[in-house]
């Protein structure tokens, strides 16, 4: 039988996760021992670089997809690692921007001063 999400390399995420993912305090250890040493075909599978050659990574990607539930430990713990990722891409500014209607009724955006 064919292993499934057999990935080349280790998989790291510098960039949203600096310490690795068990220490983000974000994911369990079997979470970040899971996207270490399958997050690489994860990856390549929801970006469709790579074809799934068993049925766990055919179900994936219909996972992916939205075209099917989340139901196995690596479904899920990658759904929650891209969840993360775009909790962290989120913007936040310390300026506010108001909204008002001008006498045309198109809405436009204006800066608040904060004195």
């Amino acid at each position: 039988m064919q292993q499934s999400f057999v990935a080349p390399r280790r998989f790291f995420d510098d960039r949203n996760f600096p310490k690795g993912f068990t220490r983000s305090g974000r994911f369990t250890l079997a979470e970040g021992n899971l996207l270490e040493k399958h997050g690489v075909a994860l990856q390549e599978l929801e970006q469709g670089s790579r074809a799934p050659q068993t049925d766990e990574e055919q179900r994936f990607v219909l996972v992916c997809r939205g075209e099917a539930e989340a139901a196995s430990a690596v479904e899920k713990t990658w759904l929650k690692y891209k969840q993360r990722v775009q909790e962290k891409r989120k913007f936040h500014t310390v300026f506010g921007k108001k909204r008002i209607a001008d006498s045309s009724d198109d809405f436009s955006y204006v800066e608040v001063d904060s004195d």
